[in-house]
């Protein structure tokens, strides 16, 4: 059997033992789960320290910042046990485990006046909890992914967020007809952009370092006249959840297309500075994300 073949079997083993345990014996898998994995990954443990350095500045909180790294691995954990275990929940309990905070809204009036809204998320608390909130009260989602390997593993991944009632449209040129059909009926599109993966995104600062995020959600507002918000879904305490939705972008033109975006870009990375200082712990980012920390390009030899 081939690696590729293994991890999804091993995803999908597991995926559904703990959709069927009871949910505090999930929960404490997860749990030791995620204090494995920062025991056994020094290297991951050293590229989260960095990235959280950054947001929380000169001040760690109490018990240093190596207690913040730790939470950050429990907090991954938890994404993905309860990530395995949401198809499979009722409605009336995942509406009943989540709190809006503020700003839905900006996504009830969007969808009425049938432009739809593009929801910028940082990868942060649970958003596929929210997206299974939204759906449950008749605000169906759709989102955008990455490929994963091997392709049967990807299409586990959308059954099962199709089970949550997400939409989820592989990251490829045929999803711009998906999402766009999806907005002109007036529906929500959620984008993840706080990581540019594929690299060639736009320059912005975040927590007063430059580094690049993609420029699809201010691209596609533009270009659609679709609402534009930011929001975030944390985790905790307890089962509970909580989600905010940020006021509306300002998306109206003001210049040439790449200023723009420029300008839109930055506003969104700048309102997600305050979406991960709230709980940083929550911040699933464990690649590097500020320029300064990523690998330098190696120079063709002549």
């Amino acid at each position: 059997m081939d690696r590729s073949r293994a991890v999804y079997l091993t995803y999908r083993s597991l995926g559904a033992v703990l959709s069927h345990l009871p949910e505090r014996a999930a929960v404490g898998i997860g749990d030791a789960v995620g204090m494995g994995l920062y025991a056994l990954q020094p290297t991951q443990r050293e590229m989260i320290a960095a990235n959280l350095a950054r947001v929380v500045g000169g001040t760690p909180p109490p018990g240093g910042r190596s207690r913040l790294v730790l939470q950050a691995f429990r907090s991954y954990a938890r994404y993905w046990v309860e990530g395995a275990r949401l198809g499979r929940m009722r409605r009336d309990t995942i509406v009943s485990n989540l709190t809006i905070d503020r700003g839905m809204e900006h996504l009830v009036a969007g969808a009425a006046a049938g432009r739809g809204v593009i929801v910028a998320l940082p990868h942060v608390g649970s958003w596929e909890y929210g997206g299974a909130y939204l759906s449950a009260i008749g605000y169906p989602m759709t989102v955008v992914a990455e490929r994963v390997e091997p392709p049967e593993l990807f299409d586990y991944f959308v059954a099962e967020r199709a089970a949550m009632g997400l939409t989820v449209v592989p990251l490829a040129r045929e999803a711009t007809g998906v999402v766009n059909r999806a907005l002109r009926g007036g529906g929500l599109v959620g984008l993840l952009c706080d990581r540019d993966v594929g690299g060639g995104g736009v320059r912005v600062d975040l927590f007063g370092e430059p580094t690049t995020m993609p420029g699809g959600p201010a691209a596609l507002a533009m270009r659609t006249g679709a609402m534009l918000v930011t929001a975030a879904v944390y985790s905790g305490p307890g089962r509970h959840h909580r989600a905010v939705i940020d006021p509306p972008i300002d998306t109206t033109r003001r210049g040439p297309f790449r200023r723009d975006l420029a300008r839109l870009t930055q506003e969104i990375a700048t309102r997600f500075e305050a979406l991960i200082a709230a709980h940083p712990e929550q911040w699933h980012v464990f690649q590097p994300v500020w320029l300064a920390d990523r690998p330098v390009p190696a120079v063709e030899a002549r």
